[in-house]
Order: C-alpha cells, then structure tokens, then sequence
C-alpha cells in the first residue's frame, strides 16, 4: 500500500470515528449509501416520498428535523449529475450538542471500496457498518504448530493473529518402560502419533474449510523437524487444503506464542503483507536506536525537526495517534502572548483553553488547529520521505504507540537533532 493509500485509509477511519461520536435525540439522523449505478433522480423522487411520509410524525421537533435533514440532502444531490465511481454515502441529521442543544450537520463520504447496494435508515446514530467493514483486511492465512507434546491452530487475519485450538498428545517418550520389548514400544508410539496427527487435522480442517474461500490465502506450518514434515507427508489434511500449504517452517514452541514465532519465520512468503512490513520497519527504527549513533528518531519534536532538514527516510506513525498542535493567542489586543501547545484529542471533540495568558491574565484562544499526522505527513511528501501507518495489532506496532508517543524515524543521515 503506497503512502497515499495509507494517508487516504488513515483519514477514512477518522471519519468514521467522528461519525460515530454523534448522537441525534430521536431517530432523526439519516444514512443514505447510493451505489454508481443508481440514477440520482430516482433518489430524489424516493426522498420526495420519505418527506411526506415524515408529516405523520407525532413529535414537531423530530418531524421538522428529520424533513430538513431530507431538504437538505436533496439539495446536495442537485450538484451531481451521477453518484462517484465508488458511490457515495450521505450522513444528515440533527446532532446533539450535550444541553438540549443541536446541529443540523450534513457530512458526504467517498468510500475507498464500491457501495454495491441502495439504502436509507433514519435512526438515533448513523449506520457506519458497511463503511467500518472496509477497513477490514480479510486476507486470511491458517496457522499450524505441532511437534510430539502439543499443537496449536490459528488464523492471521490482516494484521492479527488468532488462535483458535490447542491440542496435547498422548505421544510417550522416546524411552520405554520397562518390559516392553522395543518392537511393541516403537508400534504403540507410531500408533499414538498418527492418532494425535489425525486430531490435529480433523481439527484445522474445521477451522480453515469454514473460512470463505475467496479470503484464503494458504496454510504455514511449524514445528521440529521430522514433525511437521511428517504431518504433511501423511496428508492429515483435507484434500482441499493439502494443495494450500505455502511453506514449512522451523519453531521453537508450539503453543499460542509459535504462531506469532511462526509468523516472523515466514516473513519472505508474506512479505507481500502490510503486517511484515511494519514489523520489519520497526525492526529496523529498534536496532538503529541502540546503535551507537543510530539512524532513529522519536518524539513529536525531533521527529518534525529532522522531517524538515530532509533527513527521515521513513517516518512511522501509529494508526491510533490522535493529536492536534494548536496555537494560542490572547484575546487582549494589547498583548502579544503566542503559544504552542500539542494535545492528545478524542475525534469529534472540540479543544479548549482553559489557562489564563501568563502575561496579562485575559483569556486565550486557539487561533490554529492543525492535526499533527497531517502535518507531519504533508512535510514528508514535500521531503520526498516514505510514511507507513503502524497498527497496533502486534507487539511492535502497540510499542510504537505506549512507549514512543506514535511518532518515530528512520534517518537517512545524522542532524544532531
């Protein structure tokens, strides 16, 4: 995915953490998702019919909301000949404000995937579901560990893994007890390895037939040597998925903790996956921050002031940062008190000062509200510099966010900054 993409996924997402924030009184916000293919015309004229059937509403104030919400939506339609490639998706309504106080808020979205199908819900919060599953990477690979003790079964969906089985054998150990001959020994314990085998596949078989198979994409598997080579020798899979084993590969453990082991194993067959490129990116930002004079930077500070030298390569931004840099002035005319100040926000909250001006004591107001991801991504395009958005899925991706504030770089060359 190219920054841009990501830039465009990151910003969609804001979106719809703002969309939904908001609350109407009653059922009066409107959802309308209108797919390519629908004529705008045809939308009108069923938007006509919703506004007369909104006259039998009993309530006068949701009756006279949810008619202005259909005025004003028919409004916007008249500035489109034919809805977006994608489609697109209008959010209306009367939005409370907290003390029986509202706004009338019409909000357009173009959604980064097709709208295949006409609707209109009016409700008391916006109908985000079919939005929200575009965000979904439905990418699915099955996960298998299993040495002699123990298997472990899971999926990797995206970005995150998901174990879902644990089975434990009845395999003896390599030593005997005593009086068996090692004839008998050897037959029980080849007896008890093909049985607990045959657990495990009936097990994934389960699990992995049951995924769609348009989202499949293949099965890794892990363990000891001879162990997973014998599981896939015996064919304990089902004949479907036998064809979709991508690799073998070497782990230390098998329980939940060999899956991860397993995913980091595998990283050239899923190199093509966002989730391994982040975690190799990360890689690279820890080594270089141990490193006597390493190549990373991180903060909100360093990171802007190294960004604006030219000097990050690659800039590292957590998908749950969410900050604003404002710039606050006093309200006296007399006085010249300027500021900057960064926060951590909640989308759809409004920033307030509520200190007094250091210099003259009147009250400050924020005369700029700049989002700290937009800024910093807007001066790495003009920088040439590559931006990858970190999820918080995984390990690296959540350290990134608790320990290192959501902002991080890796340097193409030192500043002293």
């Amino acid at each position: 995915m190219s920054s841009e993409d990501q830039r465009h996924k990151y910003e969609f997402k804001r979106k719809l953490e703002e969309l939904r924030n908001k609350q109407g009184q009653g059922t009066e916000l409107i959802s309308l998702y209108i797919p390519h293919d629908k004529r705008i015309s045809d939308v009108v004229a069923y938007l006509r019919d919703e506004h007369g059937s909104a006259a039998n509403i009993k309530s006068k104030s949701t009756r006279d909301n949810v008619q202005s919400a259909l005025e004003s939506i028919m409004a916007k339609l008249k500035y489109f000949k034919e809805p977006p490639e994608n489609g697109m998706v209008i959010f209306t309504g009367a939005v409370s404000l907290g003390g029986n106080k509202e706004s009338m808020e019409s909000i357009v979205v173009e959604p980064p995937q097709p709208i295949t199908s006409y609707s209109y819900r009016c409700g008391s919060n916006f109908e985000l579901e079919k939005l929200e599953e575009m965000l979904v990477d439905k990418k699915t690979f099955g996960l298998i560990v299993i040495d002699r003790r123990e298997a472990t079964i899971g999926t990797l969906k995206g970005k995150h893994i998901t174990p879902l089985r644990h089975l434990t054998s009845t395999v003896p150990g390599k030593q005997r007890k005593g009086g068996q001959s090692s004839h008998r020994f050897q037959q029980l314990r080849l007896i008890a390895i093909n049985e607990f085998n045959k657990r495990v596949g009936d097990a994934a078989n389960d699990i992995f037939l049951a995924i769609d198979r348009k989202d499949f994409q293949g099965i890794l598997i892990g363990g000891p040597t001879p162990t997973k080579e014998e599981f896939v020798k015996g064919e304990y899979l089902h004949h479907e998925l036998q064809p979709k084993i991508l690799g073998l590969y070497d782990v230390a453990y098998t329980d939940e903790s060999g899956l991860t082991e397993l995913m980091d194993a595998a990283t050239d067959t899923l190199s093509n996956l966002d989730v391994v490129k982040e975690k190799k990116l990360l890689e690279k930002f820890m080594k270089e921050l141990i490193a006597e004079r390493g190549l990373a930077a991180y903060g909100e500070d360093s990171v802007r002031t190294n960004l604006q030298m030219g000097a990050v390569e690659v800039l590292l931004l957590s998908e749950d940062l969410r900050k604003s840099r404002l710039t606050i002035k006093c309200q006296s005319g007399s006085c010249d008190y300027t500021t900057t100040k960064s926060i951590k926000y909640r989308v759809g909250e409004t920033p307030t000062v509520g200190e007094r001006c250091p210099k003259c004591q009147s009250s400050l107001t924020i005369s700029e509200n700049i989002d700290i991801v937009e800024e910093l991504s807007l001066i790495a395009e003009q920088m040439n510099t590559e931006v990858e958005f970190v999820s918080t899925d995984f390990e690296e991706g959540e350290q990134l966010y608790n320990a290192f504030g959501g902002i991080a770089a890796i340097l193409r060359y030192h500043t002293g900054s």
